[in-house]
């Protein structure tokens, strides 16, 4: 009877699809099972890479593109992968401290046009857009979590005025920070 095959789960059609790792997957999922954040970073960066899966299994369930096609040349070497994933990395170690994209660059000893395209490449955003991204998040995290003022927070992730945080949150969230503490 067709009820009981599909209370039993074994009807011949299924509701889930079988997708196969690309790349780009087992890179998030290695990093997930690897990482050696703790406390709020390591909240920040399951997040981050919680949404990165969710993008890369849509992109791979919809068939658009094939995502293990790597545009850039230069991502076809591993090690060169590894220094972009490592820039994600520092990125979300630094989020109080604002680093340019040069200094990152050195940091991990990649040309910074190649940083630019690979970070675009490899995680569908630019550098500055993530790690804005990544402290407006955290700053959402310290006001409505951790219950700090919206000075202390502006001071935390490195703003030079609270003018500036305020701008910039409000861009990211649609919110003034006063606003969200109100809720």
């Amino acid at each position: 009877m067709l009820t009981d095959e599909v209370l039993s789960f074994t009807h011949a059609s299924s509701f889930t699809k079988i997708l196969p790792l690309c790349g780009k997957t087992r890179m998030v999922l290695e990093g997930v099972l690897n990482h050696s954040y703790s406390d709020t970073l390591e909240n920040i960066y399951i997040n981050a890479q919680t949404q990165m899966l969710l993008l890369y299994s849509l992109d791979c369930m919809l068939g658009e593109k094939e995502i293990d096609v790597i545009g850039c040349k230069f991502l076809a070497n591993e090690a060169d992968r590894e220094k972009i994933v490592k820039a994600r990395e520092i990125l979300i170690q630094h989020i109080g401290e604002p680093i340019t994209i040069k200094e990152l660059s050195r940091k991990v000893a990649i040309n910074e046009c190649y940083l630019k395209k690979g970070f675009k490449e490899l995680f569908g955003t630019t550098v500055f857009d993530f790690y804005q991204s990544q402290r407006m998040e955290h700053a959402k995290y310290l006001l409505y979590e951790k219950g700090l003022s919206v000075t202390e927070v502006s001071m935390l992730l490195g703003y030079s005025s609270i003018s500036h945080f305020s701008t910039a949150f409000k861009k990211h969230t649609g919110l003034k920070p006063c606003e969200l503490l109100l809720r």
